[in-house]
């Protein structure tokens, strides 16, 4: 198998719709000994309070998207970048390199048999439309899936947000079938938790034998 980054930890690029079950996964390929990368904690981290993305933000968008303690205010800016195409691409281009810097950083640090890297725009914003995107520097591609009503009450009941934002957010997203078609591997989230546990055990083999071969 071709690595797509040689001499880095053996890569799998982990995506799903929201409320699909991205953490449901990769907190159990991190019990079966993975090093789990979350683009989703990087974020946050970055537009933390004290965050390395700050000052660029606030330079960009002003002041009210800052909070008074120091941190970016992610549900107005998440209304701004949903309203304007143009707020989301400055957006994007401050936020997208410096997750994909950190990223490197935290897969090339990895010490576990694979990585994995959690990106809930995998493909979107990074795979068949950018050279050099996310999904073109991993090793596999696994989405997890599993019905839209099932997305909708989960995410709405972890979050807090009203349905139709959700819808919103799924709406912005690659349709199931579009995810479906372009990745590597599927995990079916829509059956119990035991069901969940034993085909994650099996994409745990399958990714060790896969490192393991990749070298």
């Amino acid at each position: 198998m071709a690595r797509a980054v040689p001499g880095m930890t053996f890569a799998v690029g982990l995506t799903g719709g929201i409320g699909s079950g991205k953490t449901a996964v990769s907190t159990r390929l991190a019990a079966h000994g993975a090093t789990v990368v979350d683009a989703d904690e990087i974020s946050r981290a970055l537009t933390a309070a004290g965050g390395a993305a700050v000052p660029a933000l606030r330079e960009a968008f002003g002041g009210r998207y800052v909070r008074a303690d120091g941190a970016l205010d992610r549900a107005a800016m998440r209304t701004l970048a949903f309203e304007d195409p143009d707020a989301r691409a400055r957006l994007e281009s401050i936020l997208h390199p410096a997750i994909r810097a950190e990223s490197d950083r935290a897969l090339a640090a990895a010490a576990g048999p694979y990585a994995v890297l959690v990106i809930p725009l995998l493909f979107e914003k990074g795979g068949y439309a950018e050279t050099g995107g996310h999904a073109r520097r991993v090793d596999r591609t696994l989405a997890v899936d599993c019905p839209e009503s099932l997305q909708l009450e989960r995410a709405a009941r972890r979050s807090g947000l009203d349905p139709e934002e959700v819808r919103r957010i799924m709406r912005a997203q690659w349709p199931r079938w579009r995810r479906l078609q372009v990745a590597d591997d599927v995990v079916w989230n829509g059956g119990s938790l035991a069901e969940l546990e034993a085909q994650c055990a099996a994409l745990d083999a399958r990714y060790r034998e896969a490192a393991r071969r990749a070298g």
